[in-house]
Order: C-alpha cells, then sequence, then structure tokens
C-alpha cells in the first residue's frame, strides 16, 4: 500500500519517460511570455509582486546588498512558484516534492555563500559562531553549535519544501483512493474536501517559495 502511495511521486509513474523532469523548466516558455504581449491585469499583478519581493529583498539583504543580488532570490521565488503550482495540476510530475530539485536549489547557493564569507569575511564569520554576550564557559559549545546549524541549512531547506509539498500530496490521493468505496452523499463531502483542501495547497505552494527564497535571503545577508 505504502508503494502504491508514494508511486505518485515517482517520476516514471506517469509516462515512463525521463522527460518529466521538463516540466521544471516549462516556465522558461510561458513566463517570457508577458513581456511580448501587450500590459495585462496578470501582468500588473505580476509585476507589482516582484517589485514587493525586491524591495523586500532589498530590506533584508541590508546596505551590502545592491540591486542585482536581489534578482537572484526573485528568480527563485518564481521557479519554486511555478513547480509547485503545476504540481497541483493532475498527471504533473512534481518536481519539488524530490530532493533531488530542492537539495540542488539549496546546496549550492548555501556553499556559495559560506565561501564567499570565509574568504572575504573571515573575522567576521569566526565572529558570528559566538554569539553577543555568551558566556567564556559557554563558548566552545556555541561554537559547535552554531557551526552544526550552519551546516544543516541546507538541508533544512530542502526537507522543508519537500515534505510539504508531499504531505499535501498525500492526503489529496489518500481522499481521492477513497471515493469509489462511499456512498453519494459521503462523496459529495469528500469532494468538499479535496477542494478546501486543493485551496490550502495553493496557499502553501505560495508560502514555501517565499519562505525558502526569504531564508536563502537571510542566509546571504549573514556573510556581510
Amino acid at each position: 500500500m505504502m508503494t502504491n502511495l508514494f508511486s505518485v511521486f515517482d517520476p516514471s509513474a506517469i509516462f515512463n519517460l525521463s522527460l518529466n523532469w521538463l516540466s521544471t523548466f516549462l516556465g522558461l516558455l510561458m513566463i517570457p511570455s508577458i513581456y511580448w504581449l501587450m500590459p495585462s491585469r496578470y501582468n500588473i499583478v505580476w509585476n507589482s509582486i516582484l517589485l514587493t519581493l525586491h524591495k523586500e529583498f532589498k530590506t533584508l539583504l541590508g546596505p551590502s546588498g545592491h540591486n542585482g543580488s536581489t534578482f537572484i532570490f526573485i528568480s527563485l521565488f518564481s521557479l519554486i512558484l511555478f513547480n509547485n503550482f503545476m504540481g497541483l495540476f493532475p498527471y504533473i510530475f512534481t518536481s519539488t516534492s524530490h530532493l533531488t530539485l530542492t537539495l540542488s536549489l539549496a546546496l549550492p547557493l548555501w556553499l556559495c555563500f559560506m565561501l564567499y564569507g570565509w574568504i572575504n569575511h573571515t573575522q567576521h564569520m569566526f565572529a558570528h559562531l559566538v554569539p553577543q554576550g555568551t558566556p567564556a564557559v559557554l563558548m566552545p559549545f556555541m561554537v559547535c553549535i552554531e557551526t552544526i546549524s550552519n551546516i544543516i541549512r541546507p538541508g533544512t531547506l530542502a526537507v522543508r519544501l519537500t515534505a510539504n509539498m508531499i504531505a499535501g500530496h498525500l492526503l489529496l490521493t489518500l481522499l481521492g483512493n477513497t471515493g469509489p468505496s462511499m456512498s453519494y452523499l459521503l462523496v459529495t463531502f469528500l469532494l468538499t474536501a479535496q477542494i478546501a483542501l486543493l485551496v490550502l495547497e495553493s496557499a502553501v505552494a505560495m508560502i514555501q517559495s517565499y519562505v525558502f527564497a526569504v531564508l536563502s535571503t537571510l542566509y546571504s545577508s549573514e556573510v556581510n
């Protein structure tokens, strides 16, 4: 039962081809079209969202950041948001439910931040290992705790996004599998629950992409 349940996240469960990973890059075909067509209400809303994110990421980066730095995190937000929403449609592979993708996004970013910080701001990185006001007796323990906390950051970023995407899809799959064995009244209640859960998953798709981008921005601001 568990194998059948988790098989919905298998890349070969739909087409028996590895081409379903290409759904991750469908945004490259759709998103640029907003620059080719006349402005519409959707373009205006999307541009206002990007402008709001730019201002917020600029604030999080602080005086050390510049305008170009926010584009990296805005692009990251857009990529994750698009793939989260794509996974809500039937028969579309959910790439963000796999650690293969999420860890590929989190690990290179974290590694670049760490290399940049330790090479260019070594004293600041050492000072960051010991919080201000820590007693001298606890300093060795705080160094170990902060070091472990820094090392597991890419893993927590990747697992957080993956777990949240898997949880909602599993609930939708479980509710869908119990439908044929229910009466008409229970099926009506089940459809209502699935619609409510789908709305909740849409909110989770936006929130998790925002959390991933914001945490990446905070990790970047700590090395400056």
